[in-house]
């Protein structure tokens, strides 16, 4: 049989939002039905056709509301049903998109605009497709539907037989919309799509987390069933998933809460584990991962009671084996690291060393080994255990909500999977103090021009630090710390970075945008004490430490992107600004732990500064491959 000839199927649909003013108290939307109509196009193989029950829909006065009260509204006119059914002729693959794109010069930004898509079973229960989303129109299309690109995709799917399926749309006002002042006769229109082209079979690469991740792995991956969980295995499965700045690894599913465990694909920070004692909890190592606060990790996640559970279980019971252990001892945080067994697991059908959470680099498990060490995984990707006073790499370890939805990207590396929420595509004059830690940025000149976002300790401004330490014509340049262990503006590395740096490194209009002198902390932290002691006098961070002022500084030990971005063969060793003792400044070394060395020794070195607060974001989407470009704002 001849196959038909690929066609676009388009069927459109007209979506009037009226926002109307009535003084300045607002009243629920209603949906204003004007009608019924069909609309179908038969193109030889497939016909489709798509039915509403109103081409318009009006706003009479809106009340800003929660996800938790839009996403149920079921009164009448609150919501909107339609139906996609196909009539397939012979063995073709259909693969469809339903998007929406906004049309005229609406007089609310769609950012305050949210939709949510069901599809309604036989039963009359609802399956979400799509949880709440803004309106965000993609920058790419979608070759396997012809999606083009500037439109907001709500949902795709496959068809190879006749089928009817029947969805409900619910639109709403955010509650970050704020109604007052804002004039009255308020609009936002958009058009519903459909776009069809019969091909060979859309890979997965939109819906919830959970089913993505497995149904995607890739050539050079698998998955393994233990009863519980659902792991990812092998060398280099499609796992890969870029969220709040950072590069993970989708790890397992949850075969009964459908969460999905990640990890961080780099080694984040490098921090002692503890004063000595091998349990998770009361440990600094748990204190950094579950900080609040601007110096911690979960302070520093995008939204993160929006896509993480934030009362999740972790396995830290004390075994020696490498099989599952029993959930003798359990901890509840938002924020955790992986256990042996989760890392052995990975590599069912690889080796440790080749397997894909092996990332070059030394980095802390959550498993006591004994009542005086704790498993860590070393370079080579083989099983090591220290006593937690050492410090090593930390990588964080999340379990996404099962709400949470991909919207585009094949998780592999060059094109990871990107979440709902996380998926910014327009941030022309964002201010850049808005952003996420992690987050790339172009900076600087030549060879050293890409720097990540570190936090906004300072509260207006944005900290950065290069991406890697400085190199000339390829190779890694090193410096003395100086005299003494104490970091000024005129000792040796600090020299440097406030003058050889700022004149060869970073031309004016890049160090125009660079704080004129920013506080730096220079706290010491010796064997087995804790990170906050860089920052503060003591653990209950009750007051500050020692400080000098400058331009330009380093990273602290046990601050955020204090870690290793790379594989221990393909990176250098670099200075922080911590002293350890009296005689040696902390370092982070090539394998991706931390130790301490003489101020006389040479190492990399990774200049870290502050960006005052009118810094914008001209192009850009903060990825590694795209890196956010930046401009002074008045």
């Amino acid at each position: 049989m001849v196959k038909a000839r690929k066609e676009i199927i388009i069927i459109g649909l007209m979506l009037l939002l009226v926002i109307v003013l009535i003084g300045v108290s607002y009243a629920a939307f209603r949906f204003t039905g004007v009608g019924q109509r069909e609309n179908s196009i038969t193109t030889g193989s497939i016909t489709m056709s798509y039915t509403e029950s109103s081409n318009t829909i009006s706003l009479n006065g809106a009340l800003p509301t929660t996800d938790e009260t839009g996403k149920k509204r079921l009164n009448p006119g609150e919501y909107f049903d339609f139906t996609v059914s196909s009539k397939i002729v012979g063995d073709v693959n259909i693969n469809y998109e339903i998007s929406a794109k906004e049309v005229g010069e609406g007089t609310i930004d769609g950012k305050y605009i949210k939709l949510y898509l069901t599809r309604i079973e036989d039963d009359g229960t609802e399956e979400e497709l799509m949880s709440p989303e803004v309106y965000n129109e993609e920058n790419t299309s979608n070759d396997y539907t012809g999606r083009p690109a500037g439109e907001m995709s709500l949902y795709t799917s496959s068809m190879n037989s006749s089928e009817s399926n029947k969805y409900r749309l619910r639109m709403y006002v955010d509650e970050s919309y704020n109604p007052q002042d804002d004039g009255g006769g308020l609009q936002f229109s958009v058009q519903i799509n459909i776009y069809g082209k019969d091909g060979d079979k859309m890979p997965v690469i939109t819906g919830p987390v959970s089913e993505v991740v497995l149904a995607n792995v890739g050539d050079n991956g698998s998955t393994f069933d233990d009863g519980i969980d659902t792991f990812i295995i092998g060398e280099d499965p499609n796992n890969y998933i870029w969220y709040s700045g950072k590069l993970w690894r989708a790890v397992s599913v949850n075969n009964e809460a459908k969460t999905t465990k990640l990890v961080t694909q780099w080694n984040i920070s490098a921090i002692t584990y503890s004063s000595g004692s091998t349990d998770f909890a009361g440990s600094y190592m748990e204190e950094w991962l579950n900080d609040t606060s601007i110096d911690g990790f979960l302070g520093n996640l995008r939204d993160y009671e929006n896509f993480i559970v934030t009362d999740a279980k972790w396995n830290v019971t004390l075994t020696t084996s490498s099989s599952k252990p029993a959930e003798t001892t359990m901890v509840t945080d938002a924020v955790g690291l992986l256990n042996y067994y989760e890392y052995v697991t990975s590599y069912r059908e690889a080796s440790s060393s080749t397997g894909y959470l092996n990332n070059g680099l030394w980095w802390w498990t959550l498993t006591p080994y004994s009542t005086s060490d704790v498993r860590n995984v070393r370079s080579y990707g083989g099983a090591g255990s220290d006593s937690p006073s050492n410090a090593y790499g930390v990588r964080p370890s999340i379990n996404l909500k099962s709400s949470v939805r991909i919207v585009s990207g094949d998780g592999t590396i060059d094109n990871p999977y990107r979440l709902n929420g996380d998926n910014d595509t327009d941030l022309s004059v964002t201010l850049l103090s808005s952003r996420y830690s992690g987050e790339y940025v172009r900076f600087g000149n030549d060879e050293n021009n890409l720097y990540r976002i570190v936090s906004h300790e300072n509260g207006t401004g944005t900290k950065i630090v290069s991406a890697e330490p400085l190199k000339s014509s390829g190779t890694f340049i090193t410096s003395a710390f100086g005299s003494n262990t104490s970091f000024s503006s005129s000792n040796t590395i600090g020299a440097f970075l406030n003058g050889d740096y700022l004149t060869n490194y970073v031309d004016s209009s890049y160090s125009s945008m660079i704080e004129d002198s920013t506080t730096w902390y220079l706290g010491t932290v010796g064997s087995g004490t804790s990170y906050k002691l860089a920052k503060y006098t003591d653990t209950d961070m009750s007051g500050y430490t020692t400080t000098t002022d400058a331009k330009v500084g380093l990273l602290r030990f046990g601050e955020l992107m204090s870690g290793q971005f790379d594989r221990y063969s393909d990176n250098t060793a670099y200075w922080t600004l911590t002293p350890y003792s009296t005689s040696s400044v902390r370092i982070v070394n090539d394998n991706g732990s931390a130790s301490n060395g003489s101020p006389s020794y040479a190492f990399g070195v990774r200049p870290s500064i502050n960006l005052k607060s009118s810094v914008q974001i001209t192009t850009g989407t903060g990825t590694k491959s795209d890196p956010f470009v930046l401009t002074l704002g008045s």
